[in-house]
């Protein structure tokens, strides 16, 4: 697999905000200059002792050009104008924030191209913190070298420097194309701890090599080299590497030509010119959303036994269902941890095998909005709510679990798009995942064991005798295969806990990245069967993998600082197997987000953690204004094509009462919800025509403003049971009508002659009835040599004495199954023809049910013919069934309508050629059209009885024709009008439906199947 790229705007942007910021600068072709080659041996200079290299050309704008151009940016990308040029590394230092997984890396490569198109500059420096980022960026370079050469049609041509290979230096400085070079900090900073480097050298012995003259570099400094290289200085995460020896080293022995500062959270400011943050992302869907599941400990006072609350299980076909752990007897006299689904009035004491800490305990109530269950002492749990002897083992052991359960739950959707699910844990002692015995052989460590007893209790919950691709997929990957450690290993080959120098927060033992980053396109592969992935805390940044899903931190809590590098791990959007990144373009408004969804497994309370994240992120958030006023929008400059304009004053107070006019701001200036809605439907409100003009602009400046509903969305509870209200609109007026018309409930009743549907059975059973005869295969062959070779095989009847049948109560098995009396069965089979009643000695199973089947398909003809109905002395419906539990994979694939008495409407089928979704498309949009509903299924949803079954109608809508308003009730959406390829039983249903409102009912409410909308035009003409 190959990582697609492509062209995105805010990469350009950020890219082009930084070539701006040189406009006038004059583009040199290529700089030469005469380099000293160093020869060793010489008695006076000559040209022999010289040769051309290249560097980059002087910046040639002063100050004052500079500070000019910047300001043109920051205003460009509405960003707090710089009062002067910071002071930096070289003629200017330029801030570029971009949030993590945004594509940091990507975007300062193609500064580079666009710097060497726009004016020549070709030496570049990467200056990275840590092993673990430098190897990050290296794999960049590799990844995306291919698509930068269809881009610019060159390469660049990048190595990590290492004291060892001093030539790279040479070539370095003697190429004229773009060249870069990759170092970390311990390679130059002398001040730094004994750290070994890639080369075994200590982090000391190899910052000395660079400032010392070497033997076999031809007693030349290879910083000297660097230096007259006047390099553009790339620094990723200037935050690490601020400190005071850092800084004075790339300054005064780098001689920068100038810097630029690439990060998610600057701590020094220099001059700002582009902004993504972490609302900026979120807000553009350009990274994953977040969801926590967090655990907590409850002590209920009801009871001291063991009860985890793991969720809700929603079913359309059942009322919800808790899924509980809690303790069970065993024979040994030990309790055993079980999981198991309880609905309400279960009796955990039962449950348990008559424990006595669960006596009395039984569930009350099960709230699938608030993910609660209630018991009947009055205590209750929340989904990821623990109470009872809850120790750090329980913890871990349902971290683990629920990280799987996540795995499972979106792997399952994202097998059928072709897209790869990995789940990463970050442990803080390899010894907890991994272990070595006396003679040198792997063993697996307490989160290992763990592990592997979850997983396959998980896998076998999902294994059907059903299987699909997936599920094949699940078969055919052995447990101890599906996880992997990816650690420090340590001179015998074995994993250990990364050295982590004292004060620092990573890593420098590439060994330990190795694996991950080598290994990142294969990881999405599956072929690959690795899922799951155990990482030393050490190793929580400086690589990514886009097809995280799942972050679960097996350690204690951390600070917020190392929370949100955790969770960054996973930021970024997926790809699928041909290597396309999921974003809004090819996934769409309401989808990307549903694909793109990062579970955080938290070993704390989902506030708690959210909480630290949240703080977190605003502290780290571009200085945003928090209101809208008129000092925000007098003396905005804003630009209208090559021009600019400055808002008045009169101007700004036009804005902000235009804002007040429609609601958008609130008495305090913040933005409303209004403005929020509107500006995501695209239906914002005109401005005045006088400042029409500069609508984009001022949409700019209002969506600027801090907005702290973004930062509450961006991270959800993991244990929400998903379910979104979808409450009726302000269309349920026009529909009540309809409503109280076809709100009753109705009994039925039948008379028939018995005898018609004796005889009408006994001909079809005569006609229709076939069994399989009970048969078996002999197979005979011999042995030639190692192989076996099959010469015949002879079919033959199973015969059976008539000793050998299991004794069956026949008849009554065919009442059960057709609801008849067992004189009327008795009749029929009487009636039929000899040899097809001794078929029942053949198979008896089989004989029972297709008896059965023909049986009730006679029976839906006749009783059809004689059914009638009466209103019954039940309560009619409420309203409320219209707001049953929909889960959220449904809402992201639900039609948004805009005519219904719902803005979601739920589809049988999904897909936009459904038969559904293109009727509910036709009727949405339709003139004729006041109002119409899909109506619930199911035992709590709406439903006709009838003898065959209860029958629930698909729609129900109100036209109009002329002034007046016609009643129209749809049954059906069907694929076909053909009779013929409508199953009996559902052929019944259906024409029961159509005798009680077009025959009986006095409602004047008609109903009718149709196959598409035209089909239901038509048949309404004729009412």
């Amino acid at each position: 697999m190959k990582f697609q790229f492509k062209i995105q705007p805010f990469q350009t942007e950020a890219a082009e905000s930084v070539v701006k910021v040189f406009a006038g600068q004059t583009k040199h072709g290529e700089s030469k200059y005469r380099r000293d080659t160093g020869k060793l041996e010489r008695t006076i200079l000559d040209d022999e002792d010289f040769e051309n290299a290249y560097r980059n050309a002087d910046v040639e704008l002063s100050k004052e050009h500079l500070l000019k151009n910047i300001r043109a940016v920051q205003m460009e990308n509405n960003i707090k104008y710089s009062p002067e040029l910071a002071a930096g590394l070289g003629a200017v230092s330029l801030d570029i924030e971009m949030e993590t997984g945004t594509g940091k890396t990507y975007v300062y490569i193609k500064t580079m191209f666009e710097l060497h198109k726009t004016y020549g500059w070709s030496k570049f420096i990467v200056v990275v913190p840590s092993v673990a980022i430098r190897e990050g960026v290296k794999k960049s370079f590799e990844i995306t070298q291919e698509h930068f050469m269809e881009l610019y049609g060159l390469k660049a041509r990048f190595f990590v420097y290492n004291s060892s290979n001093l030539h790279q230096l040479d070539e370095f400085s003697q190429n004229s194309g773009i060249n870069v070079m990759i170092i970390n900090t311990q390679a130059f900073n002398t001040t730094m701890n004994e750290e070994k480097n890639v080369e075994g050298r200590s982090g000391n012995e190899a910052a000395r090599i660079i400032y010392t003259k070497r033997d076999e570099f031809g007693s030349r400094r290879p910083i000297d080299v660097i230096k007259a290289n006047r390099p553009i200085i790339i620094l990723d995460e200037p935050q690490k590497m601020g400190g005071a020896a850092t800084q004075n080293a790339l300054k005064k022995n780098f001689s920068p030509l100038f810097s630029l500062n690439y990060s998610a959270t600057h701590k020094t400011s220099h001059n700002l010119i582009y902004v993504l943050d972490a609302l900026d992302a979120f807000k553009k869907k350009l990274v994953k959303k977040i969801e926590v599941k967090g655990f907590e400990l409850k002590n209920l006072s009801g009871t001291n036994g063991y009860m985890y609350l793991s969720d809700i299980v929603l079913d359309k076909r059942k009322p919800p269902r808790a899924r509980l752990e809690f303790e069970v007897s065993r024979i040994a006299g030990v309790p055993k941890r079980e999981t198991h689904l309880l609905d309400v009035g279960d009796s955990l004491y039962t449950a348990s095998k008559g424990l006595e800490q669960y006596k009395s305990v039984s569930i009350a109530e099960i709230d699938p909005i608030r993910a609660l269950v209630t018991f009947t002492n009055g205590e209750n749990l929340r989904a990821g709510e623990a109470s009872g002897n809850v120790n750090e083992g329980d913890i871990r052991r349902i971290q683990i679990r629920e990280t799987i359960a996540s795995h499972f739950d979106k792997e399952e959707k994202l097998f059928e798009q072709g897209i790869k699910c990995l789940s990463l844990f970050f442990i803080d002692e390899v010894a907890k995942y991994r272990q070595y015995g006396d003679d040198g052989e792997e063993l697996l460590g307490e989160y290992g064991r763990i592990f592997e007893e979850e997983y396959i209790g998980a896998l076998n919950e999902r294994l059907t005798f059903f299987p699909t691709d997936y599920q094949a997929y699940l078969r055919g990957i052995e447990t101890a295969a599906t996880h992997r450690g990816y650690f420090s290993i340590d001179k015998k080959g074995r994993a250990m806990d990364s050295a982590v120098k004292r004060g620092s927060e990573f890593s420098n033992d590439i060994s330990a990245y190795d694996l991950i980053l080598k290994n990142k396109e294969h990881l999405l592969s599956y072929d690959e069967p690795t899922r799951f992935i155990f990482s030393h805390s050490a190793l929580r940044e400086g690589w990514d993998n886009p097809n995280v899903f799942q972050i679960c931190t097996l350690k204690h809590s951390e600070n917020a600082t190392t929370k949100r590098q955790e969770v960054g791990r996973g930021l970024r959007l997926c790809v699928n197997s041909k290597g396309e990144r999921q974003d809004l373009e090819v996934c769409g408004e309401s989808l990307v987000q549903a694909v793109n969804m990062l579970t955080v497994v938290a070993s704390e309370s989902y506030a708690r953690f959210v909480a630290d994240l949240q703080s977190e992120i605003k502290s780290d958030l571009y200085e945003r204004p928090t209101k809208a006023s008129l000092e925000y929008f007098a003396g905005r400059i804003v630009s209208i094509g090559d021009e600019t304009h400055s808002f008045t004053a009169a101007e700004a107070t036009a804005i902000y009462n235009y804002l007040v006019r429609n609601e958008y701001v609130d008495d305090d200036g913040g933005i409303t919800d209004t403005y929020r809605n509107a500006a995501g439907a695209g239906s914002l409100a005109p401005l005045k025509s006088e400042l029409e003009p500069f609508t984009d602009s001022v949409h700019k400046l209002v969506q600027a403003i801090f907005d702290p509903s973004i930062l509450r969305d961006m991270a959800g509870n993991g244990h929400d049971t998903k379910v979104k209200e979808n409450p009726l609109n302000e269309n349920w007026k026009d529909f009540k009508e309809l409503w109280e018309r076809i709100n009753k409930k109705y009994a039925y009743t039948v008379e028939f002659d018995s005898d018609e549907l004796i005889q009408k059975s006994i001909i079809a059973v005569n006609a229709e009835l076939r069994v399989a005869t009970l048969s078996y295969t002999i197979t005979r062959g011999g042995q030639e040599g190692a192989e076996f070779n099959v010469e015949r095989t002879e079919t033959k009847k199973l015969a059976r004495s008539q000793g050998g049948f299991a004794e069956y109560d026949l008849i009554g098995k065919i009442a059960d199954g057709t609801t008849l009396t067992r004189r009327t069965v008795t009749a029929v089979l009487k009636g039929i023809n000899r040899e097809k009643l001794w078929l029942f000695r053949e198979n008896p199973e089989e004989f029972i049910a297709k008896v059965c089947g023909i049986i009730n398909r006679q029976k839906a003809s006749v009783v059809v013919e004689h059914i009638t109905y009466a209103p019954s002395a039940e309560e009619p419906y409420s309203q409320d069934i219209f707001n049953m539990s929909r889960s959220s994979d449904e809402y992201a694939k639900a039609f948004r309508a805009k005519h219904s008495i719902q803005d979601y409407v739920f589809t049988d089928g999904s897909a936009t050629d459904s038969i559904e979704r293109r009727f509910v498309g036709d009727l949405d949009v339709a003139d004729e059209v006041v109002v119409y509903a899909k109506l619930p299924r199911g035992p709590r949803g709406f439903y006709i009885p009838t003898p065959v079954g209860n029958y629930s109608p698909d729609w129900a809508i109100s036209f109009k024709k002329g002034a007046v308003k016609h009643i129209f009730f749809i049954a059906e959406t069907k694929g076909t009008m053909d009779s013929l390829e409508i199953r009996p039983i559902e052929q019944a249903k259906i024409s029961c439906a159509k005798k009680l409102f077009n025959e009986i009912s006095t409602t004047g409410v008609k109903y009718h199947d149709v196959d598409n909308y035209q089909s239901l035009l038509t048949v309404m003409e004729t009412l």
